[in-house]
Order: structure tokens, then C-alpha cells, then sequence
């Protein structure tokens, strides 16, 4: 059994969806371990992680959207303020999402359907840089 870590930035310009796949998919093929678990984990708790379709825009707008109306920024009854009117409506989203997922990898390839892709879900209004830690377990 073989074992790879690795991290990956991702410089953000304020709320929506940033796709990582590519960059996921070019460190596996680096790798030498053909099967196995890739996992992931985004060391903030202010942006998460998910897995969405890739193909049709409308799916990353529609998701702005909705996240905006279940968390909206600057609710009366945050108390939670004191990083800004974004700050408790982020750690709501990312509670509402993942900071982890584990995607099995075959062939070399992290196994995903025909319209997906990895995406980090940035939940401030400001820009960020995050990190994202991969690990890697197969043969």
C-alpha cells in the first residue's frame, strides 16, 4: 500500500465556486498509485467543498443563489459579527456543505460521473487564498 499527500492552493475573488478538478486530476496521474481512496479537506472553516455538475453554468449560479437565501449575510440575529456582515452567513454555508470528501480513484483517475467536478465553495465576500489538503492511499 502506497501513501501520497500533497496541498493545493486556491486563490478566490470573493463568493461562488472555484472547479479544482483539473488540478486534482493532473497531481493523481503524478502519483504511480493506479486504485485507491483520494481524500480531500479544506482547512478553513469558512469555505467547503463539493462535488457538482460542471457542464451547464447555470447549476454554479442557481447554487449562489439558493445559499444566499438560506444564509443571507447580515441577519439581524447573527451574533456572530465580528469578522463582517459575511462572516457568521460563511460558517453557516460550510456547515451546510462539506469540509471533506473521499472519491475513489481507478486507473490513475479520480472516479467521477460524465458532468462532474470538484469544486471549492468560497463563502466570503473578500478574496482568499485556501488551501486544500489531498491524500492519497492505493496501489
Amino acid at each position: 500500500m502506497k501513501q501520497a499527500s500533497h496541498r493545493i492552493s486556491v486563490r478566490t475573488h470573493g463568493k461562488g465556486l472555484y472547479e479544482i478538478t483539473g488540478r486534482i486530476v493532473e497531481w493523481l496521474a503524478k502519483q504511480g498509485i493506479r486504485e485507491g481512496l483520494l481524500t480531500l479537506f479544506v482547512q478553513h472553516t469558512s469555505a467547503s467543498l463539493v462535488v457538482q455538475e460542471n457542464a451547464d453554468p447555470d447549476v454554479v449560479r442557481d447554487l449562489k443563489e439558493f445559499f444566499a437565501r438560506v444564509a443571507p449575510d447580515a441577519a439581524s440575529w447573527y451574533e456572530h459579527t465580528i469578522e463582517g456582515p459575511d462572516d457568521m452567513s460563511a460558517h453557516i454555508r460550510s456547515a451546510l456543505t462539506a469540509t471533506s470528501l473521499s472519491i475513489p480513484v481507478s486507473d490513475g483517475r479520480p472516479v467521477l460521473g460524465t458532468w462532474q467536478g470538484v469544486y471549492l465553495f468560497e463563502h466570503r465576500s473578500a478574496p482568499h487564498t485556501r488551501t486544500v489538503a489531498l491524500h492519497l492511499i492505493g496501489e
